[in-house]
């Protein structure tokens, strides 16, 4: 496939109309949020159990296919899997316009860099408990890039990322949502300050 037809594809799945969303659709991605925000900043753990177990698991799986794949960036491997996971699922859900899947796959993303972030702010205090006892990916990389010192100011950018990404997904629901419920002629009535009941 050309460079051409990839974007002529893109364009029509563009402008494909989305799936219609739910109230129920979105008040269960705000409870989700809800339920990740107050696990990662309100209880000692900071752990969501099914979804960080999952994130855990492909982090790990990352890095054995990483290194074969580019031998020297195994250490990377488990943080770009924990990305490019959500993101391949999101990618899915934009070209199927399924609105409430795009939004869960983008809080599963959010949600990963928040966990990426709790890494990251460990990688000199080395307080996590490591899968198998190996190296700390996050001293590793930092040390590599010279900015081990910076550790604990990165994390905490990569974390307001990842819950802006959250709130995003949850927001562009809602929006989708309330602007389906609305017919568009009493939205441009509504505008123009016109009244046509």
């Amino acid at each position: 496939m050309s460079l051409e037809e990839n974007l002529e594809s893109w364009r029509e799945t563009a402008s494909a109309d989305w799936r219609p969303i739910t109230g129920a659709a979105v008040i269960g991605l705000a409870l989700l949020v809800g339920y990740i925000v107050w696990q990662h900043y309100f209880t000692p753990d900071r752990w969501v159990f099914l979804l960080d177990n999952t994130n855990l698991a492909i982090h790990e799986a990352g890095h054995p296919i990483v290194g074969v794949l580019v031998p020297g960036w195994a250490v990377y491997g488990g943080t770009l899997f924990q990305l490019l996971f959500p993101a391949m699922f999101a990618g899915h859900f934009w070209r199927q316009r399924h609105g409430l899947g795009w939004s869960v796959a983008l809080v599963w993303f959010g949600e990963n860099l928040l966990n990426i972030g709790r890494y990251m702010a460990d990688a000199r205090a080395h307080e996590l408990p490591l899968v198998g006892g190996g190296d700390h990916d996050w001293t590793e990389i930092f040390n590599r890039w010279g900015v081990l010192s910076g550790d604990t100011g990165i994390a905490g950018a990569t974390r307001l990322i990842g819950l802006c990404v959250m709130l995003y997904a949850l927001f562009w629901l809602w929006k989708r949502w309330r602007s389906a419920r609305v017919p568009s002629t009493a939205r441009l009535i509504r505008r123009s300050g016109g009244d046509r009941s």
